[in-house]
């Protein structure tokens, strides 16, 4: 069986970080082993939640772990709440990142604005992560601030997101993602670059008509578990895509759903038929 493991916060209630990459790459048929980086009552929509720092835990997680001889086919990153953390990750790739894929969501900024506690060095200090990574997925706002680039929210072009790509991958990654692309009225999907095939590729699906929290960690989530599961980068960045829109779907279905996060688990289903 092939195995995952990743780096990134839990929330206790809330459908975003450790608590939809569990599941979700598990439903894929991939071990997923674990590193919290801390530990959350409720996710950041909430008010009032409970907060405890493990940054302390991860090096003897690491050095445990390579005193047993654990090895990884693939490493994942998603939140990462501080500079020490992201030389932790670091750490992590240079141990049990050698044998497997790499992959870094940079969780850091959305809809224009950088998160609570983030300012440029820290984005840049995120970029110097991303070189180290062979996959990265960031958003149209992670990656104007991994760029020093300004935000635009619409009206941008082909030739615009093709040139970010090719800036994106130039922190040293092979493959840039872009999530959230919309170069059509009424389509959201993806857009990515593979430097060392110098090749682009593209996906969208019709824009559904709410946003909601974590969704990106799920699109990140069941992309890398279905790549690292046995299936080609084209495939899994559909799959990831779909599934995002499958989770969407059935939750607005539900005329009483929560607005802290889609029903992904209702959707496993759809999910493990598409990898079969």
């Amino acid at each position: 069986m092939k195995r995952i493991v990743t780096i990134q916060d839990i929330s206790c209630v809330g459908k975003c970080s450790l608590t939809v990459a569990l599941p979700i790459i598990s439903a894929e048929g991939v071990e997923t082993s674990v590193i919290p980086t801390a530990v959350l009552s409720t996710h950041t929509m909430f008010k009032g939640f409970t907060f405890h720092d493990l940054t302390s835990e991860i090096k003897p997680i690491m050095d445990h772990w390579k005193k047993e001889g654990f090895t990884f086919d693939g490493v994942y990153t998603g939140y990462l709440g501080s500079f020490e953390q992201l030389k932790l990750a670091e750490e992590l790739f240079a141990q049990f990142g050698h044998q497997g894929r790499i992959l870094v969501d940079p969780c850091m900024a959305d809809n224009g604005s950088l998160y609570v506690g983030f300012d440029q060095k820290f984005a840049d200090a995120m970029a110097l992560l991303c070189g180290k990574a062979e996959i990265i997925c960031p958003n149209l706002t992670e990656a104007s601030y991994l760029l020093h680039q300004p935000y635009i929210a619409e009206g941008y072009s082909e030739a615009y997101i093709q040139e970010t790509l090719e800036k994106l991958t130039a922190l040293g990654a092979d493959r840039a993602v872009l999530t959230g692309v919309s170069l059509k009225k009424g389509e959201l999907g993806i857009y990515s670059y593979c430097r060392s095939e110098d090749t682009f590729f593209q996906y969208y699906r019709e824009e559904l008509p709410q946003h909601f929290h974590g969704t990106g960690d799920i699109w990140a989530s069941s992309f890398f578990g279905a790549l690292i599961g046995g299936k080609g980068m084209e495939d899994s960045l559909r799959i990831a895509t779909d599934y995002v829109c499958e989770c969407i779907r059935v939750t607005l279905q539900e005329s009483q759903h929560h607005d802290y996060g889609v029903n992904f688990e209702q959707a496993i289903p759809y999910l493990v038929n598409r990898l079969v």
